[in-house]
């Protein structure tokens, strides 16, 4: 196509040359002069244009496609860090904050087990993806004899194996500065914003809290210096902790807008943080800004449903939020 470009405008300087009566030497010596600049004109566009043309993202809404597993860490006695490679090494994730990813494998009787996990990387992590994720073992818990078939199925993956991942999905988008999106079923896409973010994560529910934290505190575009955060995080044990050092940086990092507390079933001895289930006194200590309801602060949920069906949700009503003061991934 570009040579055609060329070949058509040299020939369009040349027909006009000659239709204003130039001698053929000149008009010649110009056809040349002018059509050289033509040519280095449109090569130079040409490149600048395909180099400013946008890669495709690595994820595909509709299309289920395989990542390879280049990097697995035990971070607990039941929890992995799964690292997989993009397409290429320059290649971005293609995932609005907020929103997560499905992941899909055939079982041994042949059929699709599908679940959907929140990476702790997205767009400012070129060239791979980073899943956290808790290993339901079989035989463990009475009630589920035989584990979780994702997250067993993973845990077998060795180096260089592939899982099929397709999205992005989710209900809610981060926009920046506050702002973000909500999209429930059967309702029309909501506009919220909020000065304060009270975040309660439980278990691996750490991950969707993780990414807006990254996104308000760290990622360019989205980052500001006025929203502030607060995270309750509620655990089995001390060694359930997951991200540790990194929430603990972030609290270090940024002292006057990010409080961090953890709540543990089983403490070990000389505990200093809270012990138990989440309750209205932690939500006014460790959820709202300075204690109080001040009608900006936007509460964000994570964990395990009967944490949020039976500790959370009561604990916010309690302190006077509702439904549109909160939102459960």
């Amino acid at each position: 196509a570009l040579s055609c470009i060329i070949s058509f405008s040299i020939q369009s300087v040349s027909h006009l040359i000659t239709s204003l009566g130039v001698p053929h030497h000149i008009e010649m010596d110009n056809v040349v002069l002018i059509g050289s600049v033509i040519l280095a004109t449109l090569v130079a566009c040409f490149f600048l244009l395909k180099n400013n043309k946008k890669e495709k993202s690595a994820m595909d809404p509709n299309e289920f496609q395989p990542f390879k597993l280049i990097e697995k860490e035990s971070l607990s006695h039941d929890t992995r860090r799964f690292t997989f490679a993009l397409q290429t090494p320059t290649k971005i994730l293609g995932l609005p904050i907020g929103q997560h990813i499905s992941l899909k494998f055939v079982d041994e009787d042949g059929k699709g087990v599908q679940r959907s996990y929140t990476p702790t990387t997205g767009d400012e992590t070129p060239g791979k993806v980073i899943f956290c994720i808790k290993i339901y073992k079989s035989g463990i818990h009475p009630k589920f004899p035989n584990g979780g078939k994702m997250s067993q199925h993973l845990d077998s993956l060795q180096i260089n194996d592939t899982i099929d991942m397709r999205g992005p999905k989710g209900h809610l988008t981060y926009l920046g500065s506050g702002k973000f999106t909500v999209k429930l079923m059967r309702k029309p896409l909501e506009a919220r914003s909020a000065k304060h973010f009270g975040m309660i994560a439980g278990g691996t529910g750490i991950t969707p809290m993780l990414q807006v934290l990254h996104a308000i505190f760290h990622e360019g575009t989205l980052a500001d210096s006025n929203t502030t955060a607060s995270l309750l995080f509620a655990n089995q044990t001390e060694d359930d902790i997951l991200v540790r050092e990194e929430l603990e940086a972030l609290a270090r990092d940024y002292p006057g807008r990010f409080q961090l507390h953890y709540t543990l079933d089983r403490p070990p001895a000389g505990w200093t943080g809270s012990t138990g289930f989440i309750d209205e006194d932690m939500i006014k200590a460790h959820v709202l800004k300075n204690g109080k309801n001040d009608g900006m602060t936007q509460v964000l949920m994570c964990g395990p449903p009967p944490m949020i069906k039976f500790a959370c949700i009561p604990s916010l009503e309690a302190v006077g939020l509702d439904e549109s003061k909160w939102f459960s991934f």
